[in-house]
């Protein structure tokens, strides 16, 4: 299937690695260009690297997600290297595992503005050219915690969840623009950050990692944690222009695992 992006610039945020790297990729094989922005220079350059090494064309942005005029700055700098963004895949780090209750203030502070402010704040920069082409897709990447919130995440849980309820009042507005918003949400993906919630898990539960591995893929139906391509290529297809009459949607890519409908 001819995804209709050949040409299209987007630009994948946290996109060092993981899932943030895997949907840069599937971008880049539709034809794509694709800006990826990352905390971490080293990481986002071995993004662009293995792109380019596949025949894709990519540039990296390194980028603290926690300063927002820098991220002002971003999309400015993205257009004058690839031309206007017409596909914004809004994604971010998580924060650390943490209770719902007893955080600081400062930290709920500090996390709104790197994990929801910034994204927002992106979206901003790039909704004015999309709306005058008539053309544009904002995937928001959230959490499986968004649907059934997953113990010792509150941080994660709520901003999270703030993400989903912006993403649907966005996609109504811009609907008759050609703009679409959906968000998606993965669920237990073999990245980094899964594996350090299952060691967290299996310090916290005083287990071997191999058990929390095994209790979680058991309540997989797949019975396997998915790849970060099979996530992407739900990502590349909600960014394509086969998809243009789906918006104000979440996805889930988790391999059934949630039980709630």
């Amino acid at each position: 299937m001819d995804l209709g992006i050949a040409g299209k610039t987007a630009l994948v945020m946290a996109a060092g690695g993981g899932l943030g790297g895997a949907i840069a990729a599937a971008l880049a094989r539709e034809g794509a260009k694709v800006a990826v922005s990352d905390i971490d220079p080293a990481a986002l350059s071995e993004t662009v690297r293995k792109i380019e090494q596949s025949g894709g064309q990519a540039k990296a942005f390194p980028l603290d997600m926690a300063d927002l005029e820098a991220v002002k700055a971003l999309v400015e700098n993205v257009q004058a290297a690839f031309g206007v963004v017409d596909i914004l895949v809004n994604n971010s780090g998580g924060p650390p595992p943490s209770p719902a209750s007893g955080i600081a203030p400062a930290m709920w502070t500090s996390y709104f503005n790197s994990m929801v402010l910034s994204l927002v704040t992106l979206t901003d920069a790039v909704l004015p050219g999309m709306r005058e082409r008539k053309w544009g897709r904002i995937i928001t990447s959230t959490s499986s915690g968004v649907i059934a919130p997953i113990p010792n995440l509150g941080l994660s849980n709520a901003l999270r969840s703030t993400l989903v309820g912006w993403s649907k009042t966005l996609a109504r507005e811009v609907a008759r623009d050609g703009v679409t918003a959906n968000v998606i949400l993965p669920g237990r993906i073999a990245t980094q950050r899964i594996k350090q919630l299952d060691e967290a898990r299996a310090k916290r539960e005083n287990i071997a990692v191999e058990k929390v591995i095994e209790q979680s893929t058991g309540s997989i139906p797949v019975g396997r944690y998915g790849d970060p391509q099979e996530y992407a290529d739900v990502v590349a297809f909600l960014a394509s222009a086969r998809a243009s009459y789906v918006t104000g949607s979440v996805f889930r890519v988790d391999g059934g695992m949630l039980a709630n409908i």
